[in-house]
């Protein structure tokens, strides 16, 4: 896969995420038990959170920077606990603030994906998980 390919590929699964958050509703948003106790919001916020660390690697990586730390406290290092950081930071978050922010995270990383050189290699390891070189 090439740069333009995965490009696209990420704003057509980006379309599909837009139009499921669209049936769901922002009214519907808050309804907990979509997984366990968690909410929709409660998922996206989630998501966001680690595509918000993924950006700032890819971002870093691309300026030639040393990882940067998590967004999480460092002795956190199990993902369970870290899931529970990321519930606990955006719990009391409004919906139209979680779907604001997810969209910005998105175009943060069509962005830092835009800027790689475009001889960037891009492997697909598994079906929908792709290593950017």
């Amino acid at each position: 896969m090439n740069k333009l390919e995965l490009l696209k590929w990420l704003t057509e699964e980006q379309q599909k995420w837009e139009l499921l958050l669209a049936a769901i509703g922002e009214m519907r948003m808050d309804q907990s038990g979509v997984n366990g106790d968690w909410s929709m919001r409660d998922i996206v916020a989630h998501l966001t959170g680690w595509q918000r660390w993924l950006v700032a690697r890819l971002q870093a990586a691309g300026n030639g920077r040393p990882e940067p730390p998590p967004p999480w406290p460092e002795e956190l290092t199990s993902e369970a606990d870290i899931n529970a950081w990321i519930y606990e930071s955006n719990r009391q978050r409004t919906v139209r603030h979680v779907l604001d922010d997810t969209h910005d995270v998105h175009e943060q990383m069509l962005a830092t994906l835009q800027a790689l050189p475009e001889d960037c290699r891009i492997e697909s390891i598994e079906a929908k998980f792709h290593v950017i070189w």
